[in-house]
């Protein structure tokens, strides 16, 4: 990642951009608008496409190349104003070097018709880095997936299947690596059954290539001054999956009903990705009200915890922080959220080559180095060390972005209504306490943290409860210079309604709830270790940690620190089906996976739920409606309940 790096432009004497890199314009100088409608809308056919779609239907476009999003906005256009209502546009486009916001918006103000998508495009237009990045646009029927990297590492990494191809880019003959046998292998992979495909070259390569790879390419009349192009259909035959334990579950059948249970961060983020596809969703609650357990902090802090090595968790926590980041742009400034920015304090040495090696491996507009002055500077207090700034990064209330979530109109929220009983009846999971049925639907979601454990379908998931308590600190005149997030072995964010949240203790052996002053306590000292000259402004030495405020929960963790997300099988049936793993792991036996039918899970987001819970819900909603995966696949399989189940069998276990 270390190599990423935004568009580099210049611009002609009509304000049009060129790439300084390829020496290549963007789009046709004669019109961009029309070459885009010509070559990728009306060869691909989408007037009619987009017109014809089924109720409920979804048509999903590939691109190569999104530059200026001048084909996604056109698309966008034609859908709205053609395709039916209740039908769905997903675009999934790579991008090795995206625009930066400022460029971005340069670009689009050239084409005045494309401004009501193109603003809704820059309002999303944050936290666009390396990896896979989700934006969601008209109320989720609208949906991108933009692929920020080289075309031939991120469409390896996609799960998807396309219908419409849009292979556009620089000319061939200015960015030759592109136009290869891998990237057209690849367009075949990702292919659904007799998916088109058109681009703006005519070159004989191209169309053997392509041919090869299983298309019928033809050459047809080119736009304007070009005298061909290509277009054509894919031919071959689809692949399927490798690994039956991690293929996508059978759709499920009946009406497109689910009940979700539980109502904190990760529950009302399930039921919002269900909603916006037309779910009708029940949220049961055990609570009076959304949030208000251990997602009811009054500040939570949007910490990204990397790893310069590229793994998978690091790679979900910067997808699911674009993917927040972006949602938290419906909230309101100051009292909802605030992108204030975090400080990870270098506390020693060690911390201090970490940073470095972070700092080196990504780009400076997601995290970057401060020395100790600028630190002090940016953070409006004095602390004795500098550290790593996250300049998009900052606090959340967590209840107002459940409120958020919860407030669809396809979601009933059902309060106090404890889950003791799940039972499969006649295709419909029934949820009850006791003798009375709650709701049921086809489909169930279990989302409430480690409690689920206690359901026999659940049961096997090695979910681990930890305590943690935060501690409230009116804020004081002199605290309030505090500008950012502060974190260290703990965190302290500026004020919000006049306090600002400490914490927060880890708890492995406690199963209360009640507050303790020894937990307050502890977090007094976090603070002292956070900024002494903090600790001095909120008169730390005078506060009583037995009658400070705050608030205790449970986060809710796996062993190897990832959440779980996606479809569960039968754990037993499961064991029995992949038994000869145990003497080979190398075997993929190809027996289809006992899947519990529409039973699925959110869990184990531990702390870091408000990065990985709502982007989850968007993974979920990928698996129930077979769409393309909001994260790489290895990514996906990595939050794959069936992780457990194959390593037990593996390990003999």
């Amino acid at each position: 990642m270390s190599d990423f790096q935004h568009a580099q432009l210049d611009w002609d004497e009509h304000g049009q951009p060129l790439s300084r890199g390829f020496g290549d314009v963007y789009f046709s100088r004669a019109s961009g608008l029309e070459e885009t409608r010509y070559v990728f809308l009306a060869h691909n056919a989408l007037p009619l496409r987009f017109a014809a779609l089924p109720a409920g239907g979804r048509l999903s476009v590939g691109e190569t190349g999104f530059g200026t999003g001048l084909n996604f906005l056109c698309a966008w256009q034609l859908f709205e104003r053609t395709a039916p209502a209740d039908t769905r546009l997903h675009f999934v486009s790579v991008e090795r070097f995206p625009l930066t916001r400022a460029d971005l918006q340069k670009a689009l103000a050239l084409w005045p018709e494309l401004a009501p998508w193109a603003d809704a495009l820059l309002a999303q237009y944050v936290a666009v880095h390396p990896g896979f990045q989700r934006f969601v646009f008209a109320e989720g029927r609208v949906v991108l997936t933009l692929l920020v990297g080289d075309v031939l590492e991120r469409l390896p990494e996609l799960d998807a299947r396309i219908d419409a191809w849009f292979l556009d880019g620089f000319a061939p003959a200015k960015n030759p690596e592109m136009w290869t046998p891998a990237l057209f292998a690849e367009l075949a992979r990702l292919s659904a059954p007799g998916a088109s495909l058109a681009t703006f070259t005519s070159a004989g390569f191209v169309r053997r290539g392509l041919n090869a790879a299983g298309f019928a390419m033809q050459r047809v009349k080119g736009f304007g001054q070009k005298r061909e192009m290509l277009a054509g259909r894919f031919e071959g035959t689809p692949q399927e999956a490798a690994k039956p334990w991690f293929a996508r579950p059978p759709r499920p059948a009946g009406p497109r009903e689910a009940l979700v249970i539980g109502a904190g961060l990760a529950g009302c983020a399930a039921a919002a990705s269900l909603a916006r596809r037309g779910w009708q969703v029940t949220l049961l609650e055990r609570r009076a009200a959304v949030a208000e357990e251990t997602s009811g902090n009054p500040q939570g802090v949007l910490y990204l915890k990397l790893s310069a090595h590229g793994t998978a968790l690091s790679r979900l926590i910067l997808a699911g922080f674009g993917f927040t980041r972006r949602l938290l742009q419906r909230l309101e400034p100051g009292r909802d959220w605030s992108p204030c920015g975090v400080l990870q304090l270098a506390s020693d040495a060690r911390e201090a080559a970490r940073q470095a090696e972070l700092a080196a491996a990504f780009p400076a507009d997601l995290l970057h180095g401060l020395g100790r002055a600028e630190a002090e500077e940016r953070a409006g207090v004095a602390l004795d060390s500098g550290g790593l700034f996250y300049p998009e990064a900052g606090w959340v209330h967590p209840p107002a972005l459940c409120a958020h979530l919860a407030a669809h109109p396809n979601i009933r929220l059902l309060p106090h209504r404890e889950v003791l009983d799940l039972h499969r009846e006649d295709g419909q999971w029934c949820a009850r306490a006791g003798e009375t049925l709650l709701a049921r639907a086809p489909v169930a979601v279990f989302c409430g943290g480690a409690e689920i454990a206690r359901f026999p379908e659940a049961a096997g998931l090695p979910l681990k409860r930890i305590r943690g308590q935060i501690s409230r600190l009116p804020a004081t005149a002199a605290s309030r210079d505090l500008q950012t997030v502060l974190c260290a072995e703990g965190y302290v964010a500026p004020p919000r309604d006049g306090e600002h949240t400490l914490g927060a203790s880890f708890r492995f052996d406690s199963t209360e709830l009640e507050l303790t002053a020894k937990e307050h306590a502890e977090n007094l000292q976090l603070l002292r270790e956070i900024s002494t000259d903090l600790a001095e402004r909120l008169q730390a030495d005078r506060l009583d940690p037995a009658a400070l405020d705050g608030r205790a929960g449970f986060r809710c963790t796996s062993p190897d620190y990832l959440p779980i997300a996606g479809p569960l099988a039968d754990a037993a049936a499961f064991a029995e089906a992949y038994a000869v793993l145990g003497k080979d792991a190398r075997q993929v036996p190809q027996h289809p996976c006992p899947w519990l039918d529409g039973l699925y899970v959110s869990s184990g987001h531990g702390s870091r739920g408000l990065l990985s819970a709502p982007l989850a819900g968007e993974l979920l909603a990928a698996w129930l409606d077979d769409e393309p995966l909001p994260v790489p696949r290895a990514v996906a399989e990595a939050c794959h309940p069936n992780r457990f189940g194959l390593r037990r069998l593996i390990r003999g276990k």
